[in-house]
Parts: structure tokens; C-alpha cells; sequence
């Protein structure tokens, strides 16, 4: 019972999920480029990957305790 997920966490798994998806779409278009350093999209990305992490406990893949 106390590993239910409520209708919050599933939300903010999602977004996690979704943020990740993002980061690495635009990874591979960057390499895909020849881009070898961190862009501004990069880094947006990757903030915005962190937050949705922060959202998330560890049981769940995220970074919260």
C-alpha cells in the first residue's frame, strides 16, 4: 500500500520522463551536427531535466529524497 503512486507523482514522473526525452532528442541532433560543446538549448534542457528530477524520488528515478 505505501508504494502507491499518487496522481502528483505520476504527473511529475511523466514530466521527468518527458524533460529526458527533450535533452536527448536534441543531444543527438547536436551530435548529429557536429556539436561537441553545451549550447544554450543544451543547457535550458538539461536545467529543465533537473528540475523535473528534483520532483521525483530515487525509487522512481528522480534525485529527491
Amino acid at each position: 500500500m505505501g508504494f502507491r503512486r499518487t496522481a502528483e507523482e505520476k504527473a511529475a514522473i511523466k514530466a521527468m520522463k518527458a524533460a529526458d526525452a527533450a535533452l536527448d532528442a536534441n543531444g543527438a541532433k547536436e551530435q548529429a551536427a557536429g556539436i561537441d560543446y553545451s549550447t544554450p538549448a543544451h543547457q535550458q534542457l538539461s536545467g529543465a531535466a533537473n528540475d523535473a528530477a528534483a520532483k521525483v524520488s530515487r525509487w522512481r528515478g528522480g534525485t529527491r529524497r
